[in-house]
């Protein structure tokens, strides 16, 4: 009939798809200081030895650099307010 459509049957997603509160920034920045060079497997609470990342940044994606102390990883934050920890040399200065 016009004017119809279907729904898709509700789904509760698990706990495992939210994304931590202490790693979301509002307001989301607005100005970038580096770009991704490739994809980029990020970290909500730090990169250990054998973990399995919580997700990937897509190449070219822009962020600000929030935290470097000189090793492998930084903490950087995306357009959408996510903030996550990440290989350094993956990132480009804007």
């Amino acid at each position: 009939m016009p004017g119809r459509f279907l729904r898709p049957k509700a789904k509760v997603l698990p706990d495992e798809a939210l994304i931590p509160i202490k790693n979301l920034i509002s307001p989301a920045p607005n100005q970038f200081t580096h770009e991704l060079t490739r994809t980029q497997p990020f970290h909500y609470a730090g990169a250990q030895v054998g973990t399995v990342p919580d997700g990937v940044l897509p190449a070219n994606t822009k962020v600000a650099l929030l935290v470097y102390n000189g090793g492998a990883y930084c903490w950087v934050v995306d357009g959408q307010g996510l903030y996550v920890e990440i290989e350094y040399n993956s990132l480009r200065k804007l």
